[in-house]
């Protein structure tokens, strides 16, 4: 009896870890929590520093990124974070845990891997196949400190997940609406963007 009552948590924590990440309904509903929780590295508990212009101008949004990176192109950026997306979410469908780590910040990663590593133990496997692509919307910018840029984007998508396990092969229909907050410092030479927290969002 103790096992099957083990069995029965683990197997709740891994429906929503499934859940957090790609998400099975349109909008955020009052009981839910964040999906993915934010870093905690001393980055997360810098105090915001509005960027200054030339002129001593403190500047917010995504006039303070543009300042501190003149070649920050919005439209590239939002193409990008579409093709990240779709990498992503068709990267974790098939656990290949080498690309989600270049695309990944670490505590998203771990949240990831665990979901994947449940799959796995259960002798699962999945596809996903974008049924259009996918639509993205800036939906915040800032800059942390001297040089951390963050940016939020709605996504909003439709994909079909088919799912191959014991008991057969199942395809499900699914459409989210998800905030994902990716990161970067403007200073490094290193150009990606990681992503660093996934939320749910209203439609």
């Amino acid at each position: 009896m103790l096992e099957l009552i083990i069995f029965a948590g683990l197997a709740a924590i891994v429906l929503y870890q499934l859940y957090a990440v790609l998400g099975r309904r349109v909008g955020r509903q009052p009981e839910d929590a964040p999906a993915v929780p934010a870093t905690a590295s001393p980055l997360e508990r810098a105090a915001d520093a509005p960027a200054q212009a030339d002129d001593g101008v403190s500047l917010t949004g995504l006039a303070a990124v543009k300042a501190k990176d003149p070649g920050f192109d919005i439209g590239r950026f939002l193409g990008g974070a579409k093709s990240a997306y779709e990498m992503i979410v068709k990267a974790f469908a098939a656990g290949d845990r080498a690309q989600l780590r270049s695309l990944l910040a670490p505590p998203v990663m771990a949240g990831f891997d665990t979901a994947i590593a449940a799959r796995e133990s259960e002798n699962r496997t999945e596809t996903v196949e974008f049924l259009h692509a996918p639509r993205a919307d800036l939906e915040k910018a800032e800059v942390v400190g001297a040089d951390l840029a963050r940016v939020t984007v709605r996504f909003l998508a439709e994909f079909r997940s088919r799912t191959k396990g014991p008991e057969g092969e199942g395809v499900e229909d699914r459409r989210t609406a998800e905030l994902w907050t990716f990161e970067r410092h403007l200073k490094s030479r290193d150009p990606n963007w990681l992503l660093i927290h996934v939320d749910a969002a209203e439609a």
